[in-house]
């Protein structure tokens, strides 16, 4: 055999001879046991879909404000000579009691001027209807006598001279019972800017006020939550209507409550949030309407509020935790598998979730949580009491 030969063969036969080796080994190599084990079912907890009555209510939030909000202004200008103690900020005020106090001197002087002139303007009258009678008496037996020869014209323009006395003098006392500034409600102070000497102006804004007799709370609802409520657009309550409103909040480290009333819901969806707005409102919240700890409903708080909604009858209810995202729930059929369905949600609180359709009574659905959950999974359930699959005849009696 020639070298060259030789030096062709020998990596061919070395690369055959290691394929040939690689089958053997592969057929050679023992085979993995095989195992028919059952695949592990996984431990849940379940509850039975139920039947019942529930009162429904609908939750949002919302900041507390005043119903009655104006600036204090000064109608009359002059050199403040009192001011109240109240005319503080937080200050509690009384209605038509007075807050400041403007120097009257010279509107009283106003005053005495106008009454002199009211008083010559009647003495005026009283001449011109002597005049008048006097005429009248002379011209008795002129049959045209003229209005002008009987002092017709001239009676009319002194009772007119009188009656622009009349109105000047009421307009004088105006002036000065302006001079005393008060609130016509019973309400508190925001903030003042006037102080005893200072000069204010007609049209002076001295301070801010609120009435507290009423307060409102703007809140705003969502579509699933005025089907909830079923209350129409444009609602306005009367005696019989009116919803309660439970108002929460967390003040000073311990949790307040108030009771009002949802009195009236917007006419038109707000355009940049397309929520509609409702009003609910609290009677007397710096008193009789206060917390039962004395907390007042104070302006400006933020505040949870639940709206009571109609009673919900005969209807089929889980818990919320048995609820997922996308309103699928896990049911335990009665092959002890996993069922994933879709359902309607009509309503749900912290507490309870209103199902209208995807389950029946009596069937178990799963709160417990199942990761990679996969139709058809086995399951086993962990209950205090052991369950018992309900068919359709047994489930309605049951949730009679």
């Amino acid at each position: 055999m020639s070298p060259l030969l030789k030096k062709i063969s020998l990596p061919i036969v070395i690369i055959v001879a290691g394929l040939g080796s690689y089958q053997l080994l592969t057929e050679l190599k023992p085979q993995p046991q095989k195992s028919d084990e059952a695949r592990r079912a996984i431990s849940v907890l379940v509850e039975s879909v139920k039947r019942a009555t529930i009162d429904s209510s609908v939750t949002t939030q919302g900041e507390v404000r005043a119903k009655t909000h104006v600036d204090i202004i000064a109608q009359v200008g002059g050199r403040v000579v009192a001011v109240s103690n109240e005319f503080v900020e937080g200050g509690r005020v009384q209605a038509d009691v007075s807050l400041v106090s403007i120097e009257p001197s010279g509107y009283q002087s106003a005053v005495r001027t106008a009454e002199a002139r009211q008083a010559s303007a009647q003495v005026r009258v009283l001449q011109a209807d002597a005049d008048a009678d006097v005429a009248r008496y002379q011209l008795r037996n002129e049959p045209k006598a003229s209005d002008l020869a009987l002092k017709k014209p001239q009676v009319a323009e002194a009772q007119a001279n009188a009656r622009a006395a009349e109105a000047d003098l009421a307009h004088a006392r105006l002036n000065l019972a302006r001079t005393r500034i008060s609130l016509p409600f019973r309400g508190r102070i925001v903030d003042t800017s006037v102080a005893i000497g200072q000069y204010v102006t007609p049209g002076s804004k001295i301070g801010r006020a609120f009435a507290d007799d009423v307060v409102e709370i703007r809140l705003p609802f969502n579509d699933a939550q005025i089907a909830t409520l079923e209350l129409p657009i444009g609602f306005i309550a009367n005696a019989d209507n009116a919803r309660l409103v439970t108002i929460t909040t967390t003040l000073a480290d311990h949790q307040h409550q108030w009771l009002g009333s949802l009195r009236r819901l917007d006419a038109a969806i707000d355009p940049s949030t397309r929520m509609l707005f409702g009003t609910a409102q609290v009677e007397d919240p710096y008193g009789q309407g206060a917390s039962k700890t004395g907390m007042p409903l104070a302006v400006g708080l933020f505040v949870r509020a639940e709206i009571a909604g109609p009673k919900l009858e005969n209807v089929l209810t889980i818990s919320p935790s048995a609820l997922r995202a996308g309103n699928l729930v896990y049911v335990l059929n009665e092959d002890q598998q996993l069922e994933i369905r879709a359902v309607d949600v009509a309503f749900s609180n912290d507490t309870e979730v209103v199902v209208s359709s995807g389950l029946e009574v009596g069937e178990w659905v799963i709160h417990s949580s199942i990761r990679n959950a996969i139709e058809g999974m086995p399951l086993e359930i962990i209950a205090r009491d052991k369950p018992v699959i309900l068919d359709q005849s047994n489930a309605d009696t049951a949730g009679a």
